[in-house]
């Protein structure tokens, strides 16, 4: 794969998800994920919600168009944008809201399942706008960080009952994972899903610390298999799309794992670049 396809293609993918995702914001397809950011912010009282979202979701459109139009000027637009987008919600993490308490609150994750996701955004918009600022080795470990957090924290979750119970309308409506409860318990099913996200996001890590591309191939398949039929679920879960507003909470949940797709995506063309070119990746800078 030639950079600038992997540059257009990341592109299209983040720009891709932010639209969908900032324009179901618009039509109101998760008052709750909005009225949850703007207590956090004490801005509750100084907006109605329905204002909130729309003005979220509007500014979400404008960093996707910002994304797709190269220009010097866009392009700066695009790395605030995308920037400030994923630490307004990773900020509220601070908030009692994203822990279930019930549970003994943090690590035990709630709502914020949904918002650790933002940290993938980072990575990709220092790549994309500033990759010369770091090595490609860097690079590397920079997207492994949140793919790794995701499938390590998700799936640790996936060892208690209530997100095995959580789960289980995703999967009975999955042809591709709806006969894993044919087979094993609900809980059992959870845990093997659990141990598989733990397997490969501890290959990946091993993968990049050795620059084996052939382990490497075979973690990114495990992790993108994950993230792949993630997306699956838009159209076999019920209320995961809708006519009104495109996307629904779950939908939004669900379509901000593209974000991963593209760490894994930087991840492998420069591991497999920097093969090819035969260069130490203690040195190595990416092209701009």
């Amino acid at each position: 794969m030639q950079h600038k396809i992997l540059i257009n293609l990341v592109t299209g993918l983040l720009a891709f998800s932010l639209f969908v995702f900032g324009l179901s914001m618009m039509l109101g397809g998760n008052d709750r994920y909005v009225h949850t950011v703007l207590q956090f912010y004490a801005l509750d009282n100084a907006m109605s919600q329905m204002l909130a979202a729309q003005l979220l979701g509007g500014v979400i459109i404008i960093i996707s168009a910002s994304l797709i139009y190269q220009q010097s000027a866009s392009k700066k637009v695009a790395l605030i944008g995308v920037t400030t987008l994923a630490m307004i919600f990773l900020i509220t993490l601070l908030g009692d809201a994203r822990w279930i308490n019930t549970l003994g609150g943090f690590p035990v994750i709630g709502s914020g399942q949904g918002i650790i996701k933002y940290f993938a955004l980072l990575p990709v918009a220092v790549y994309l706008f500033l990759r010369d600022r770091f090595t490609a080795y860097q690079h590397q470990w920079l997207n492994f960080f949140p793919v790794a957090l995701v499938l390590v924290w998700i799936g640790s979750m996936k060892f208690f009952e209530f997100e095995a119970k959580g789960i289980e309308t995703l999967l009975t409506h999955s042809p591709l994972m709806s006969w894993m409860y044919d087979v094993f318990s609900l809980q059992m099913a959870s845990n093997l899903i659990g141990v598989y996200d733990l397997f490969f996001a501890g290959l990946l890590a091993f993968a990049i610390a050795q620059q084996s591309l052939l382990l490497l191939r075979v973690a990114v398949f495990g992790c993108g298999a994950v993230f792949i039929v993630t997306q699956t679920f838009l159209f076999t879960t019920p209320g995961a799309l809708s006519a009104n507003t495109l996307l629904t909470g779950t939908g939004q949940f669900i379509i901000k794992d593209i974000w991963f797709i593209c760490n894994l995506l930087i991840i492998t063309w420069l591991m497999h670049n920097q093969q090819q070119t035969n260069q130490p990746h203690s040195s190595e800078a990416v092209a701009v």
